[in-house]
């Protein structure tokens, strides 16, 4: 039987690209003091650290320990990699590759858009599908403040009441930076798109006509209602909607989302990913 090398030649290279994307290939596990995992922490030892950390960074120097790499908990996104593209793990990846896969084959049209997007590594992995594919029409849209979670509006959103993500100086990557990362793996052209600033200011008035692939990672309840109140109307019939937090927030963003589909009558069962992460295809 003939074999598709070009098929193979692609399989392979989406399998470097996410696994490169969350730092699996190098292993990454380092605890950096000052970096993602000790910046706005709660632990007096942490915020110790941190201090330190900043303090050596003056002088271009890095601290950092090793701490045992576990593959099984690369996969399904429970560690925080120190210098990777993206938190999310192995399993929600491999989701994002099989709805835009699915939607390609299916001709479902729409622009793809993650809502929250960190380093950018999950849409720089959906862009690197759509080159793949030969898709040379559909946009990828990166929604974020690129400055961090928002303070909770208590009286809006009870539901965020006492959350202290805002606090967290290792969720605040700069839109320079995002841009950066998608240079380096040689897919930013003119079809990725940054929207800067918080989702109820840039989402309801984002120039999307129509979407394939929405991905929603605000963590918080104001976050993910903003977000899929904007997007989900424009997502098209056999299209996806990727809820990254939808079990490890569950009082927030999965509540959000239970919220949004009970008033507007969306019955298509929820798919879980990980445990974390979850979706469901729009009825086509």
């Amino acid at each position: 039987m003939a074999v598709d090398h070009t098929t193979e030649a692609s399989s392979l290279y989406l399998d470097l690209i996410k696994r490169s994307l969350i730092g699996a290939l190098a292993e990454d596990n380092d605890s950096i003091l000052g970096g993602v995992r000790t910046q706005g922490s709660q632990s007096w030892k942490k915020r110790l650290a941190n201090s330190a950390g900043q303090l050596a960074s003056r002088f271009n120097v890095e601290i950092a320990y090793k701490k045992p790499y576990d593959p099984q908990l690369r996969e399904i996104g429970r560690d925080w990699p120190a210098r990777a593209e993206s938190m999310i793990g192995l399993r929600r990846m491999e989701n994002i590759e099989h709805c835009v896969r699915t939607v390609l084959e299916n001709d479902v049209p729409g622009d793809l858009i993650e809502a929250g997007v960190w380093r950018g590594g999950a849409c720089i992995f959906m862009k690197a599908n759509l080159m793949v594919w030969g898709d040379t029409t559909r946009n990828v849209w990166l929604a974020d403040s690129f400055q961090g979670l928002p303070k909770p509006n208590s009286t809006l959103f009870p539901a965020d009441t006492g959350d202290e993500l805002h606090k967290r100086g290792g969720l605040s990557i700069g839109a320079d930076q995002v841009r950066h990362n998608f240079e380096r793996y040689g897919l930013l052209d003119e079809r990725v798109h940054f929207l800067v600033g918080w989702f109820k200011d840039t989402l309801p008035t984002a120039p999307i006509e129509a979407l394939s692939v929405m991905r929603l990672d605000g963590d918080m309840y104001e976050s993910t209602w903003q977000a899929i109140e904007a997007l989900y109307p424009k997502l098209s019939p056999g299209g996806f909607c990727i809820i990254d937090d939808f079990g490890s927030h569950q009082s927030q963003a999965g509540q959000a989302v239970h919220d949004y589909r009970r008033a507007n009558g969306i019955d298509e069962p929820i798919v879980d990913i990980d445990g974390f992460g979850a979706y469901w295809r729009k009825h086509a």
